[in-house]
């Protein structure tokens, strides 16, 4: 059975950083690429950053860009965000995301991802 659980959100101010972490368990974890989405209240979940099943690739959306950083250890199983100069739009319900298919680069929408952490709440004062 495949569990994400996401950690390390909070409350911060606009240009502080924050970390996320998704520990992955019940599946082989180095094989699939994973990814983190983003939901604002009262929009559509979004994708955010993924990385490749061998953290070689990453790709980004446009809005987090030069801020963000996406990383994975699979050795822990685990998946990171790094996130910094945040703004107060990053206001979301963090999710992380396994892909779907193995040995794939990273995708930037939701049909490529099959299962979901119950996602980590990031609120960013003004």
């Amino acid at each position: 059975q495949v569990q994400l659980v996401e950690s390390g959100g909070g409350l911060v101010q606009a240009g502080d950083s924050l970390r996320l972490s998704c520990a992955a368990s019940g599946h082989t974890f180095s094989s699939y690429a994973m990814a983190w989405f983003r939901q604002a209240p009262g929009k559509e979940r979004e994708f955010a950053a993924a990385v490749s099943w061998g953290g070689q690739y990453t790709t980004y959306a446009d809005s987090v860009k030069g801020r963000f950083t996406i990383s994975r250890d699979n050795a822990k199983k685990t998946v990171y965000l790094q996130m910094n100069s945040l703004k107060p739009e990053d206001t979301a319900v963090y999710y992380c995301a396994k892909g779907n298919t193995e040995y794939t680069t990273p995708r930037r929408t939701r049909d490529e991802y099959e299962y979901w952490g119950q996602g980590t709440q990031v609120t960013v004062s003004s």
